[in-house]
């Protein structure tokens, strides 16, 4: 059983590795190209590059975790569990996974601290600091350390107590996921951002008038300082229940006039009227029930292969080291739904709004977040939840050749509406 594990995670780190280098030569040959979306070759050419060294640092990443891997089912399981000599099996289980977890973590930072103050500052995204930095990381190490520990806790304790425990664990970890889905505002507003009301009470009432024609209900909308942090442009809608609440990151705020960030968030209440919303936590639900029934019904000889007892401890550790090989593997199918509810969601954002508006300020985010719009097909398939731009731009209609070059992208706009 463990050779077929095995083998599926190599299988899942060649598929890894070679779409990553495709999407290198794809973008190396695409960045000489005349430019598209973006507004001058400069820009054109500086995301290209952005996108190859992601890629490449990418690959050095999935090698990296290729080993870590094989240290981790060689020995490195082995030896965790031999440290941890208590009787308790609920202290086992939140000993072995907080260390196991924690060591990943250890393992993992030397990426995350060059993605952030090398790559990301290169191109002119992170504002992060070493102090802030540290901070966000200790943050979010007490609310793990505290929460995650209750989780594995409550997981163990089904684990030992049924024999179909991973139905009930599904409905345990699926209902913690809905609960931490309708806190999470809350949790980064006292946590890690300060959310404050929309000083522009002009666009305030415009933001309300629009949620009210849709029927959607929050608690407020907010406006939170992600610049100290990061220059890209974002908003989203977070929360569930009476938790919903409309954020804008001040970066969003800054750039985009208030037509367009009313197309941004006309898109993003075209996902809430198509039900998009609940069909990704049922599409999430589907594919966490079958993580659950395939863990939940493991042989006997894959533990002993990894001389481990059948414990919660080493249940829970082997979810969390193969479940990436199932979601991969997943992924073009999630990700296939994904762009088909974004078509959907530009149509009633450009309907609600004007697709000027809404063309326009994709264009602006593609400018300021620096993507690069064209990418190879297969890195499309595995890895696009939204259409590339280049579609969906041919959607709303707009010809994408008269996108670059020019101040105003919209001057010589060729609409068919």
């Amino acid at each position: 059983m463990l050779e077929i594990f095995v083998l599926a995670y190599c299988l899942y780190f060649v598929f890894n590795v070679y779409t990553s280098f495709m999407q290198i030569g794809f973008v190396k040959n695409a960045k000489n190209l005349q430019p598209i979306i973006l507004s001058d070759s400069a820009k054109y050419k500086e995301a290209a590059n952005y996108s190859i060294e992601k890629e490449k640092i990418a690959i050095a990443s999935t090698f990296y975790d290729f080993v870590i891997f094989f240290l981790w089912i060689g020995f490195g399981l082995t030896s965790l569990n031999s440290l941890i000599t208590t009787d308790s099996y609920l202290l086992k289980a939140v000993l072995f996974i907080d260390l196991f977890i924690i060591i990943n973590w250890f393992l993992t930072l030397p990426f995350s601290l060059y993605s952030t103050f090398k790559l990301d500052k290169k191109y002119g995204f992170s504002n992060m600091t070493m102090s802030l930095y540290i901070k966000d990381t200790i943050k979010s190490a007490v609310l793990f350390l505290i929460f995650g520990s209750l989780v594995i806790t409550g997981i163990a304790f089904i684990i030992q107590s049924f024999d179909t425990w991973w139905i009930w664990g599904f409905a345990f970890i699926f209902s913690v996921i809905i609960l931490i889905n309708m806190l999470y505002p809350l949790i980064r507003d006292k946590f890690f951002d300060k959310f404050e009301s929309l000083k522009d009470k002009e666009l305030e009432a415009k933001i309300e008038k629009l949620l009210t024609e849709v029927g959607f209900k929050s608690s407020g909308v907010f406006s939170v300082d992600a610049s100290k942090r990061d220059n890209r442009l974002n908003a989203y809608f977070g929360g569930l229940g009476s938790t919903k609440r409309v954020v804008l990151f001040d970066t969003l705020i800054q750039k985009l006039t208030h037509n367009e960030l009313l197309a941004v968030l006309g898109h993003e209440l075209g996902h809430f009227k198509n039900g998009d919303i609940l069909k990704n936590i049922g599409i999430m639900g589907l594919v966490m029930f079958l993580f659950f029934a395939i863990f939940g019904n493991l042989p006997q000889e894959l533990f002993l292969s990894l001389s481990l007892e059948q414990d919660s401890s080493a249940i829970i550790a082997i979810f969390l080291i193969f479940s990436p090989i199932l979601s991969f593997f997943l992924m073009p199918l999630v990700s296939l739904i994904s762009r088909h509810n974004e078509y959907a969601a530009d149509e009633f954002g450009s309907n609600l709004q004007s697709k000027e508006d809404l063309v326009s300020a994709l264009l602006k985010l593609a400018n300021e977040n620096k993507s690069f719009p064209l990418s190879h097909p297969m890195y499309i398939f595995f890895y696009y939840s939204h259409p590339p731009l280049v579609e969906r731009f041919k959607e709303l209609g707009y010809d994408v050749s008269n996108s670059s070059n020019d101040e105003n992208p919209l001057k010589d706009k060729d609409f068919n509406i």
